[in-house]
């Protein structure tokens, strides 16, 4: 499941950030090596809010900063609202 949750964080962070899908890592941070501005970040939130059809922290949600902990904590998160 992760895998899939990973393929779709990539899809929405190189839509919504104009960068390249094929360099997006686990390890990219979305404001230093993605260039996310703080106003992308809270849209970034959105979509994956959007993306998943969960809620998020927000406050936590921005704490994120590699894509691989948005895996994580998407992941946590769709547990613990579908579980």
């Amino acid at each position: 499941m992760s895998n899939d949750i990973a393929a779709r964080v990539k899809k929405v962070t190189a839509v919504l950030l104009n960068v390249d899908e094929a360099k997006i890592e686990d390890s990219s941070r979305f404001v230093e090596d993605l260039g996310a501005a703080s106003i992308q970040s809270i849209e970034l939130v959105a979509a994956f809010e959007e993306e998943f059809d969960i809620e998020m922290d927000e406050d936590e949600a921005l704490a994120v900063k590699t894509v691989g902990d948005a895996v994580t904590f998407i992941a946590k998160t769709i547990e613990e609202q579908k579980g």
